[in-house]
């Protein structure tokens, strides 16, 4: 399955992942077992970030997580229409993301799967806004935190994307 997928810079030197394709749609609610199916094909992977060169995993508990988390559940219109078409970006979301930080594991629940603790880092998408004629119009830019677990085998997994905003005074056009 091809991906449509960019890295740009937007005026002030920052990279975005332009997600080019909008694959999960809904008037009313997105299909999140469709996402967790795609998702499925990142699981076994790694992925580098640029910036600190730490090398995340996907396991087979980020589509769960990702499609099923109590995060996900909240989300209605444009922010769970954003996180389903996010999972196309994953690889390049990772690449560009910023501004690792630490949080000690606090949670009882997590003490095997997150021993460590966890990390937080920034990232950013685009997804198209498109016009009356079915072209598109501009991209609405959203930022993301990546949440990465630090297991007890001491590798790092893309554990889910959470606190999705839509960036108001940004959009970009290419």
């Amino acid at each position: 399955m091809s991906r449509n997928v960019t890295v740009v810079k937007d005026d002030n030197g920052n990279k975005i992942v332009v997600i080019d394709d909008i694959r999960f749609k809904g008037k009313r609610s997105i299909n999140w077992d469709d996402v967790k199916a795609y998702l499925g094909r990142y699981v076994g992977d790694s992925f580098t970030i640029a910036e600190t060169e730490d090398k995340l995993f996907i396991s087979k508990d980020l589509p769960d997580e990702y499609s099923g988390s109590r995060y996900t559940y909240k989300l209605r219109g444009a922010a769970a229409k954003a996180k389903a078409n996010a999972a196309q970006g994953i690889p390049e979301l990772l690449e560009i993301a910023v501004g690792k930080k630490f949080r000690e594991n606090n949670d009882k629940r997590h003490l095997r799967d997150a021993k460590y603790g966890w990390y937080r880092y920034d990232s950013r998408f685009a997804l198209p806004v498109y016009g009356e004629d079915g072209g598109v119009e501009r991209y609405n830019v959203f930022h993301a935190s990546m949440l990465v677990r630090h297991a007890s085998n001491k590798k790092m997994y893309l554990y889910d994307i959470l606190d999705i905003k839509k960036e108001t005074s940004n959009s970009l056009s290419l």
